[in-house]
């Protein structure tokens, strides 16, 4: 087998709080780190705590993505991974949504994940590499009021099969990890008070809501190097919502 590389990583959406527990756990294990998310005001203190290369990034903006990881690559060296966590959640029914907020979403999760995957295939097209998707378990069980989002992440899940077929050939694997409720800022407002916190954990079959880091270590795991065996798989890390029915629990 070919010598591995020394691993070097591109995290899009890198201030969240899966992005930066993925940021924290690779830079422990010693690995290489470009961060990018669109918010200088949390990248300037989370790349120096890191001693990492950042970049601000607009990632609605077409081609930016792709400048991005071309720098990053000039930064660091050659790639061998890239994680995105871009993300954003619209709790609406349907009939509440509007067009601009299905584009929006559309947009922001399968535009952005297509512009991973376009870089990876420039950019890691001679040794190989991981491109590490999130979807959610929005987009396997049905929950209420989630249609944009849930046909978002279920577009990413389509895309990630179609491109791990298409760059095999390549040695370019993509996977994607598909999360529960995760304690996040971004999912903040469904978890903050405490009664609404016990009814999200009672829908998960674990009991409890997912927490950063637990999302972050799958993903390392998949930007392995030695993980070259693995693509075209979906990996629910959401406490079995996505495919248990959770039992009553005593006392509940």
């Amino acid at each position: 087998m070919p010598e591995t590389p020394s691993p070097a990583v591109v995290i899009l959406g890198a201030t969240g709080g899966i992005g930066a527990a993925l940021a924290r756990r690779l830079r422990t294990a010693g690995t290489r780190v470009f961060l990018l998310a669109r918010d200088a005001e949390k990248l300037t203190p989370l790349a120096a705590e890191l001693d990492a290369p950042s970049q601000v990034v607009d990632v609605t903006i077409p081609g930016e993505i792709e400048k991005a990881c071309q720098n990053a690559a000039t930064e660091i060296g050659s790639i061998t991974g890239m994680a995105n966590c871009v993300g954003s959640l619209l709790l609406k029914p349907a009939h509440l949504t509007t067009d601009d907020e299905l584009l929006q979403t559309l947009s922001l999760h399968i535009g952005s994940s297509l512009a991973v995957i376009r870089a990876a295939a420039k950019l890691m097209r001679g040794a190989g590499g991981s491109v590490v998707l999130v979807s959610s378990a929005a987009a396997r069980i049905g929950l209420a009021n989630h249609e944009a989002i849930a046909a978002a992440k279920a577009g990413i899940q389509g895309l990630a099969l179609s491109a791990a077929a298409t760059y095999a050939n390549k040695n370019i694997r993509v996977n994607v990890v598909a999360p529960g409720l995760v304690r996040t800022p971004l999912t903040q407002k469904i978890w903050q008070a405490p009664a609404s916190e016990a009814m999200s954990a009672q829908m998960h079959a674990l009991g409890r809501i997912g927490e950063p880091d637990e999302v972050a270590s799958l993903m390392a795991w998949l930007l392995d190097p030695a993980q070259s065996w693995v693509t075209g798989q979906i990996y629910g890390v959401d406490g079995g919502l996505g495919v248990i029915a959770p039992r009553p629990r005593q006392g509940a």
